[in-house]
């Protein structure tokens, strides 16, 4: 079992939406700062949950995806599960629901893993592959707090 499972979660092709998968690329080309024997990156594109299977294979999950909670764009949130469970106003991206019950599967099947969330409020999503300048100029900030749950997670 490998410690730790970085999921970017979202979709490229709609701006703000692929803050997670432009995250995990980047990790991708920094694949040499990490054990590979402890940690993969996976992009989860719009994530369903015909990959809960991958879960049983971890101790811990990180999801890097867009987090809409109504802050100013660009704002960064560190979620645990619980975080999600009882705001229901929050709304991680569109995925939230296939998550939990994605974790939920993991656990009939024997194992789940631990959950945090590392979101990033959209500016806007529409069509267009580039981020808007908002995330762009707060994505620094998402990738610094990304890194920072890994180690801890890694420890």
């Amino acid at each position: 079992m490998k410690k730790l499972l970085v999921l970017g979660v979202g979709n490229i092709l709609m701006m703000d939406e692929g803050a997670g998968i432009h995250a995990i690329h980047e990790f991708w080309e920094e694949k040499e700062n990490y054990d590979e024997a402890v940690v993969d990156f996976i992009d989860g594109g719009t994530f369903t949950q015909d990959i809960f299977y991958l879960f049983e294979e971890y101790e811990h999950l990180l999801v890097l995806d867009i987090v809409r909670a109504g802050h100013e764009s660009g704002t960064i949130y560190s979620l645990d599960e619980n975080d999600l469970i009882q705001n229901e106003k929050q709304m991680l991206s569109l995925h939230d629901v296939d998550l939990l019950d994605s974790l939920k599967m993991a656990q009939m099947r024997g194992h789940r893993p631990t959950l945090k969330v590392v979101g990033i409020e959209p500016d806007k999503i529409n069509w267009g592959t580039e981020m808007t300048p908002a995330l762009v100029k707060a994505f620094p900030s998402f990738m610094k707090v990304a890194k920072k749950h890994i180690a801890t997670l890694l420890k």
